[in-house]
């Protein structure tokens, strides 16, 4: 699980949206792509997101 206080700072890359987490996905809710957690951190890279 990710530290609430990381989420509310994170923002996705590609459109400046709030994410969420979703499982193991950091989620925007703006544009909805999918971005992994490896080893319990999110890797915010717009090649990575689904």
């Amino acid at each position: 699980m990710i530290d609430k206080e990381l989420l509310d700072i994170l923002a996705c890359p590609d459109c400046k949206g709030d994410v969420e987490q979703k499982g193991e996905k950091i989620v925007c809710k703006k544009c909805g792509k999918k971005y992994p957690i490896k080893d319990g951190i999110p890797v915010m890279l717009i090649d990575e997101a689904e």
